[in-house]
């Protein structure tokens, strides 16, 4: 099944339910107020939610009487704020290359234990809200990534354990603020002011919506991202990814349980084959550093527009798209 969020009924949203082809959305509050009200008591609302969702997807008389035409822009991020969100750097070819870039090394238990970072949740963009930066001189980067919503995950749970605590998956632009990274990570503290608010996905999507692309814990599909409208990247997100989700959530889970509702990104999105594009600008410009000893790739300006998405291997868009304008502060 699919679920989104309108922006109506408070700092949360109204949850409701998305058709498969995204386009009629049907209100599930009689069975769940939010999203994460649902994800609270997942083992009961989810059948009562599976069951609108096929009424919905079957054009049964009761559901369509109270569905409704999708608009995009009328949509909050599915989860408005989450109380964790915790992010990995799962592939590998990104994390050599960035190092590499700057003449640094990998060291060797990022093989074998995750990298992973504590993001802001308070607050997610929805998929059409812009992304507002104080100052374009801050290097503004997008991060297409694939991210899963768990339920109540116990402490130090294994990853075989973990896989079944994955409910939710769904796509995510996880802004970076490239130029304040460095100064930032010098302290030995870890990032703050350089991780802005980041925008999830129209709908987040049951492991099962994905059928044969979900296995192993990831996603096997490409990630495809434009720029301004052009083609800027197609990377598959099934290859070259050093731990799976349920790898990702044990780590996570490793000395603390993770309350229903927690998300967990997969990191930037890479391959080795270069000739796929990239999933942020910082991955495209290492790797223009590393060919031609100079970066070319401007970072992102006010007036820049990224679109994010995923299809099926019929072409159809599974989680909607995240489509983006930058600009500045304003009065908001």
């Amino acid at each position: 099944m699919k679920l989104a969020s309108l922006k109506e009924g408070g700092r949360d949203g109204t949850l409701i339910l998305v058709s498969r082809d995204l386009a009629h959305g049907v209100r599930a509050t009689g069975i769940a107020p939010t999203l994460q009200a649902a994800l609270d008591d997942w083992q009961n609302a989810a059948p009562r939610l599976h069951a609108l969702y096929d009424a919905l997807c079957l054009h049964r008389h009761k559901a369509v009487e109270h569905a409704f035409d999708l608009d995009f822009h009328a949509l909050a991020a599915p989860l408005p704020r989450a109380y964790e969100f915790v992010d990995g750097s799962a592939y590998l070819p990104h994390v050599e290359r960035v190092r590499r870039a700057r003449g640094a090394t990998v060291p060797e238990t990022f093989y074998t234990d995750p990298l992973m970072y504590q993001a802001t949740s308070a607050g997610f963009l929805g998929p059409r809200d812009p992304v507002r930066v104080p100052s374009e001189d801050y290097g503004i980067d997008l991060e297409a990534e694939v991210v899963v919503v768990t339920d109540d995950v116990p402490m130090a749970v294994t990853p075989e354990q973990a896989s079944h605590h994955i409910q939710l998956v769904g796509l995510v632009n996880d802004v970076s603020l490239r130029n304040l990274i460095p100064a930032e990570l010098a302290k030995g503290f870890g990032f703050l002011q350089s991780k802005p608010r980041s925008a999830l996905s129209p709908v987040l999507a049951t492991p099962d919506e994905l059928r044969d692309a979900w296995q192993g814990d990831k996603v096997h599909l490409p990630m495809r991202t434009w720029i301004n409208g052009q083609w800027f990247g197609e990377v598959e997100a099934g290859e070259d990814m050093q731990f799976d989700f349920a790898q990702l959530v044990a780590h996570a889970a490793k000395t603390r349980p993770l309350a229903a509702g927690t998300l967990v990104g997969s990191g930037t999105i890479a391959n080795q084959d270069t000739s796929r594009g990239a999933s942020c600008l910082a991955e495209q410009r290492t790797v223009e550093k590393l060919r031609d000893g100079e970066a070319m790739t401007p970072f992102l300006k006010y007036g820049d527009t990224v679109k994010i998405d995923m299809h099926d291997v019929d072409g159809n868009s599974i989680f909607g798209a995240i489509e983006q304008r930058i600009e500045p502060p304003g009065n908001h």
